[in-house]
């Protein structure tokens, strides 16, 4: 039987398992899994049983405000603004000591025919495609880095990595395409929003730009989307930018296995030196 990264034991109740484990420290999630979990309660927060008008998920932002720990989590979930044409979903996460752990929003526009010829539905004009995934073994990392637990993780054991450009532990721009080979949750079908949420918080990991010791932890992650991806595999043609000041930013082009641009992910983020 396939782990999953969380195991639902009720309605708004999660158990995270290993697969959610970070590579820093063991006790906390790395930041993929609850920006996977969330998407999908956002999602089914979005829809409206009553409209069956589809909606699209145009923007997800995620906070993470503090660790998200390995251990059960209520995440609540609500509309904060209902329309036929626009729903805004917000969702938070706590943990059992009633501590606010992430909080998140989903945009959703709705979607509707429009009398415009366009040859696959999306104006493209930021970009070009990045190389294809190689087919079969070449280039996959099914363990990228071992990490302080030497068990299970998210980035190595719940995802599949296949770099086209740059590596783990490299410096400079990288291009990865990631996949899920596990549920999100365990006896539910991965969503495509939940594959993008998940990729998406390996932007700056792929495209580190400060030596080994550095840190550049992103406090949050946005992501906007003009389509969903086809196909499992979720590409991010990633480079991170930064000043002096401590701060910066690592930005993500993403796309599918059709050559689609999907849309752009950032992550701000924290930068300090090595600890003394």
């Amino acid at each position: 039987m396939t782990t999953p990264v969380f195991e639902r034991l009720d309605t708004d109740r999660f158990q995270p398992t290993d697969f959610a484990r970070g590579p820093w420290d063991p006790r906390a999630m790395h930041g993929g899994a609850p920006s996977a979990l969330l998407a999908g309660v956002l999602e089914a927060a979005l829809a409206d049983p009553n409209d069956p008008l589809p909606m699209h998920p145009s923007r997800l932002t995620i906070d993470l405000e503090r660790p998200v720990g390995i251990v059960p989590l209520t995440v609540n979930a609500r509309v904060v603004r209902s329309g036929k044409k626009v729903r805004i979903a917000e969702a938070e996460v706590f943990d059992d000591s009633g501590t606010r752990l992430a909080r998140a929003t989903l945009l959703g526009v709705r979607t509707t025919p429009q009398p415009l010829d366009l040859a696959d539905g999306v104006i493209t004009t930021v970009g070009t495609p990045p190389p294809a995934r190689p087919i079969g073994d070449g280039g996959l990392a099914g363990s990228p880095f071992a990490g302080v637990t030497g068990g299970p993780l998210f980035h190595s054991h719940a995802v599949e990595h296949c770099f086209v450009r740059g590596e783990f532990g490299g410096l400079g721009p990288g291009t990865d395409w990631i996949r899920f080979v596990v549920p999100v949750v365990g006896g539910e079908v991965t969503t495509p929003l939940q594959r993008v949420a998940g990729a998406c918080d390996f932007g700056n990991g792929i495209s580190a730009a400060l030596p080994p010791g550095w840190i550049f932890i992103n406090p949050d992650l946005t992501i906007t989307l003009q389509r969903l991806p086809v196909g499992e595999w979720v590409c991010l043609d990633a480079v991170t930018l930064f000043g002096t000041n401590g701060y910066g930013s690592a930005e993500s082009e993403l796309w599918d296995e059709d050559g689609h641009r999907l849309g752009r992910s950032i992550q701000n983020l924290l930068i300090e030196p090595p600890p003394t």
